[in-house]
C-alpha cells in the first residue's frame, strides 16, 4: 500500500471543528529536512492547527524509522506517510512516488474542504489529479525555481519543458500562492493564472540579536571588534557562491582578521574548503545553534539569484544583520538600499562586491542598518501570514461552490 496510517488511525478520525476547515496539505519535503519550503510549510501547518482547522498532512516517509505523528489530544491533526526516493545530487531530499489511486481512496473516505499542494513532484502531481477526479478545490504553492536550477546543472535545454510543466500544473489549481509581487508579475508574464501573493513570515523570537554569543565568536577566532561575514544555505552552484568567495576575498584583502562563516552543506563543500581554507564550515544547523550563528555575525551576504523568496534573508534581518543582496526575491520586497541593507541590481556582480566591501569597512553603519533590518522583520509575524493563507483557502472554496 502506498500510504500508511499512524497506529491504524482512520480517516474518519479527521474531523473539523465547528466553523473550521478540513485542509489536506501535500508536500514532498517537511522538517526535519532543512530547506525553505519545509520550514515555511511547517509554520503554516502549525498556524492552521492553532486556528482550529483540521489538518491532514500528506508527506514522504523520510527514513526507515520515520513514523506518522499521532496526537490523541488533537484528533483533528493527522499525518499520512507516502513512499519516496532520493533526488539525484540532493540525497538528503526525497521525491514522491505516483500515488493518485491511494489519494483517491484516502479522500473518498472523508473529503477535505480543500487540498493545498506545496510541491510539484510526482506526489504533488498525483494529489492534483486525485483532487480533480474528486472535484475538490485545489490551491498550490510556487516555491522553488526548478527552471533556474536546470541551468546550473548542465540541463538548461530543459528550461522550456520544465516551465511548460509548471505552468500546466499550477494552472489546474484555483489559486497559486507566490511569496512576492515581483514573482507574481514574472509568472503572469509567462502564462501562469490565478496568482495570489502570500508572503512568508519569520520567527522573531527564535531569530533575535539577543542570541549573539561572544563564546561562539571566540571559537571562530574573533575578538569582539573583528568582522564575521556569514552566509546560510545549501553549498551548491545554484547559490552563486563563487561571487560570495570573490566578495569575501576582497574584504579579507583589506582586513586579514575577518572571517567567513558558512552554515549549510552540499556538493560544493570540498571545493569551497580548498579555495577558502580559513573559512568556518559549521555544517547544517537548526534551532538555537542556527540562531546563535546568525546573531554572532556582523554582515550577511546573499549572492543567490535563484530564490523564489529566500527565508535566510528574513532570518538574517530578524537577527539584526545588514544584508547585501540582489534586487530580487525577499530582498527586493524588504530591503531599502542604504537603510536596512544593500540592494544591488541583478546584473551587477561587481556592485555586489563593492557593497560588501563598503559595509565591511563601516561598523557604525552596519549597526544602524542591522537595527533597521530587525524592525522590518517585526512586521512579518507568522500569525498575519497564516491569516492571509486562510483567506486564500476560503476564497478557493467559495469559488468552487459558485462554479458547482
Amino acid at each position: 500500500m502506498a500510504y500508511e496510517y499512524a497506529h491504524n488511525l482512520l480517516v474518519d478520525n479527521f474531523p473539523a471543528h465547528r466553523r473550521s476547515l478540513r485542509v489536506a496539505v501535500v508536500s514532498e519535503t517537511y522538517p526535519p529536512e532543512v530547506n525553505g519550503v519545509a520550514v515555511t510549510l511547517a509554520k503554516v501547518v502549525d498556524g492552521l492547527r492553532a486556528a482550529n482547522h483540521a489538518v491532514q498532512l500528506i508527506r514522504l516517509r523520510q527514513n526507515g524509522t520515520d513514523a506518522a505523528c499521532q496526537e490523541e489530544m488533537h484528533p483533528a491533526y493527522q499525518e499520512v506517510l507516502m513512499r519516496g526516493f532520493p533526488i539525484p545530487r540532493y540525497p538528503e531530499l526525497r521525491m514522491g512516488m505516483p500515488s493518485k489511486s491511494a489519494l483517491i481512496r484516502l479522500w473518498q473516505l472523508k473529503r477535505p474542504d480543500v487540498v493545498h499542494i506545496a510541491t510539484e513532484g510526482p506526489l504533488g502531481w498525483s494529489a492534483l489529479r486525485a483532487a480533480m477526479y474528486l472535484r475538490l478545490p485545489v490551491s498550490t504553492d510556487y516555491r522553488t525555481n526548478f527552471q533556474s536550477y536546470s541551468a546550473h546543472y548542465g540541463v538548461g535545454f530543459l528550461y522550456k519543458p520544465i516551465m511548460a510543466y509548471l505552468r500546466k500544473f499550477h494552472n489546474y489549481a484555483q489559486c497559486t500562492m507566490v511569496p512576492t509581487e515581483a514573482l507574481r508579475a514574472a509568472l503572469a508574464d509567462v502564462g501562469f493564472q490565478r496568482l495570489k501573493v502570500v508572503s512568508r513570515g519569520v520567527d522573531t523570537l527564535a531569530y533575535d540579536p539577543a542570541h549573539r554569543s561572544e563564546e561562539l565568536r571566540m571559537q571562530w577566532g574573533l575578538a569582539p571588534s573583528d568582522l564575521a561575514v556569514v552566509c546560510v544555505g545549501r553549498l551548491a552552484h545554484e547559490k552563486n557562491l563563487a561571487l560570495l568567495l570573490k566578495s569575501f576575498e576582497a574584504i579579507e584583502a583589506r582586513d586579514a582578521r575577518a572571517r567567513l562563516v558558512l552554515v549549510g552543506d552540499g556538493p560544493m563543500r570540498q571545493e569551497l574548503t580548498a579555495r577558502c581554507p580559513k573559512a568556518i564550515f559549521s555544517g547544517q544547523l537548526r534551532g538555537k545553534a542556527l540562531a546563535e550563528h546568525y546573531a554572532s555575525a556582523d554582515l550577511f551576504l546573499m549572492p543567490s539569484l535563484t530564490e523564489t523568496f529566500g527565508n535566510v534573508t528574513t532570518e538574517a534581518m530578524a537577527s539584526g544583520l545588514p544584508v547585501v543582496a540582489f534586487d530580487c526575491a525577499a530582498a527586493a520586497a524588504l530591503i531599502v538600499d542604504n537603510v536596512n541593507g544593500s540592494l544591488v541590481p541583478v546584473t551587477d556582480a561587481d556592485g555586489f562586491v563593492s557593497a560588501a566591501l563598503a559595509l565591511a569597512a563601516e561598523p557604525l553603519q552596519r549597526k544602524q542598518m542591522g537595527a533597521a533590518a530587525r524592525q522590518t522583520s517585526m512586521q512579518l509575524d507568522w500569525t498575519h501570514i497564516v491569516q492571509k493563507f486562510e483567506d486564500a483557502l476560503q476564497e478557493v472554496i467559495d469559488q468552487s461552490r459558485v462554479v458547482v
